[in-house]
């Protein structure tokens, strides 16, 4: 069973594109690449025909994917979160103690998640480590090289 997943409005909107380009798009296309293959003959020594099923197996995966997240996804009022402690959608402004660098980080859903431009999702491990603190906590986050301990220095939406 999935797990509720929190989404902006821009976000979902974005989401839903997607899955209709896959089902409207891109599914045809690969359709007519595996019908323009089967009409050169012999399956058994066809590489495009086989590329082209494999394609067509690996959208189908996502597509049921993407169906299953935009099942799973609510849209946050953001007015209503409480502004003072970490949640989702929060731009997080933080300090690592062990680096003496600032960063700032906005937590996002894991299909909106991004770390060039400054998004990680709630369920990365620094996610769920800052997840409830409030600005002056110290985040003790357990990452595959050690505990990363990070001082929370201010929070904005």
């Amino acid at each position: 069973m999935s797990k509720l997943s929190y989404y902006t409005e821009k976000g979902l909107r974005k989401l839903k594109e997607e899955l209709n380009y896959f089902e409207h798009t891109k599914r045809p296309e690969i359709s007519r690449a595996i019908a323009d293959a089967r009409d050169k003959g012999d399956l058994s020594e066809n590489a495009e025909y086989h590329a082209a099923k494999e394609e067509q197996s690996l959208l189908e995966f996502k597509i049921i994917q993407l169906k299953n997240t935009v099942a799973n996804a609510r849209i946050i009022d953001e007015s209503q979160l409480d502004q003072s402690k970490v949640l989702i959608r929060s731009i997080v402004k933080m300090k690592n103690l062990s680096l003496n660098k600032e960063m700032t980080y906005t937590l996002v859903a894991d299909a909106e998640a991004n770390l060039a431009s400054g998004k990680i999702s709630v369920k990365s491990p620094i996610g769920k480590g800052l997840l409830g603190k409030k600005a002056g906590d110290i985040a003790e986050i357990t990452v595959p090289n050690g505990v990363m301990k990070l001082e929370i220095l201010e929070i904005s939406r």
